[in-house]
């Protein structure tokens, strides 16, 4: 892999079932990119997959079948962090595929920067889950999962302007959202280290839906569109459910998401 494009590098982690693999080419890339040491794309670059390599384990199911997850008990902290790792995990393959799908855009280099950034942030948030969980008894793939952040995305493939407005303006927003509260629940039930794992995750976040509000709305701006109502209209197209509150606003709008973003979707969004 050591003249690949970055197109084809992150075609790769994309793919790769093996999740230390993948996370490592992952960061390794990123490194790359940053020092400017491989090229963008090229014409022999392989197809992107329709969906991640993964282990055969944890089990995808319907969000329904999945337990809810409190803190109070070991095996309850166990059954958050895997469903936190899943996401986590999840958010490595969406901005790898954000990188690969949309290399062909007519956006600058520095959008690329941007999601490798995050690629490698949430490769780094995957590991850091991960040997917590491992330090509680567990692993990523002892507990069933859904599939619902692949497929909120999956929809979206075809528009990097959709892809923008569900992936980090809605499901990254989500975790600004309900981190702060899941952390002092773990500090309570005296779980200090998982409490610490998340404080990483939250802070990255922000920036990451920062990254996501700013090429969201260069791209609007690019099209003289307006960016609230844009958001909007995309949403109802390519999002299913509601947004459900309560929002921390002030994270929300310090990373460029503000209210008139999102307020107005809380009850016209359908099922």
């Amino acid at each position: 892999m050591a003249e690949a494009t970055l197109r084809a590098r992150t075609i790769a982690a994309l793919s790769n079932p093996d999740l230390d693999q993948k996370t490592a080419l992952a960061r390794e890339t990123a490194t790359l990119w940053f020092n400017r040491k491989i090229a963008l794309r090229s014409p022999a670059d392989p197809k992107i997959p329709d969906r991640p390599g993964r282990p055969a384990k944890p089990a995808l199911v319907p969000p329904t079948q999945v337990k809810n997850r409190g803190v109070g008990s070991l095996r309850s902290r166990i059954a958050l962090l895997h469903a936190l790792a899943h996401i986590e995990l999840n958010a490595v393959d969406l901005a790898l595929d954000i990188v690969a799908r949309f290399t062909t855009q007519n956006v600058p280099r520095s959008f690329f920067d941007g999601w490798m950034q995050v690629a490698d942030e949430e490769s780094k948030h995957f590991l850091m889950v991960r040997n917590r969980l491992r330090e509680l008894g567990g692993d990523y793939g002892d507990l069933d999962a859904h599939d619902g952040l692949w497929q909120a995305a999956h929809s979206t493939r075809d528009s990097l302007t959709a892809r923008l407005a569900v992936v980090p303006l809605i499901l990254e927003a989500r975790g600004l959202d309900v981190t702060p509260s899941l952390q002092e629940k773990l500090k309570e039930a005296g779980d200090h280290e998982s409490a610490a794992v998340l404080s990483v995750i939250y802070e990255d976040e922000k920036g990451h839906v920062a990254i996501g509000a700013k090429w969201f709305r260069f791209l609007c701006a690019r099209e003289k569109l307006n960016p609230a109502t844009t958001f909007q209209e995309l949403v109802r197209s390519h999002f299913r459910g509601p947004l459900k509150p309560p929002f921390n606003d002030l994270a929300r709008a310090a990373a460029g998401l503000t209210p008139s973003f999102y307020r107005a979707l809380v009850s016209t969004s359908s099922a």
